[in-house]
């Protein structure tokens, strides 16, 4: 058996490192996939390798029911790189914060 790591060991492997973010209703908007309509209403944002951020949208079909899970293209607007550069700041302060397990 593995001697356990210790807390400050570089040797650790974190895989992906992501944040889901609330789309507040006034930023969003609505793209269409396999002719259904879907009003996009959260943010999944990843931390890349290079800490460069990645960002995929997700919502609900808008006639209803479950729908298909599929992501989207977040569009390129000021206010939405604001939003996810802004999750991104708060979700380091958070995880930097933490207290360990409960």
């Amino acid at each position: 058996m593995d001697a356990p790591l210790d807390a400050g060991s570089a040797e650790v492997e974190v895989s992906a490192l992501a944040i889901n973010v609330v789309i507040p209703p006034e930023l969003r908007w609505r793209d269409t996939r396999r002719d259904e309509e879907f009003e996009l209403q959260s943010l999944t944002v990843r931390l890349l390798p290079d800490s460069t951020l990645a960002v995929k949208a997700y919502g609900r079909p808008v006639a209803g029911g479950r729908g298909a899970y599929v992501s989207f293209r977040m569009p390129e607007r000021p206010e939405l790189i604001a939003l996810v550069e802004t999750a991104a700041t708060r979700a380091a302060a958070l995880w930097g914060s933490h207290r360990g397990l409960a």
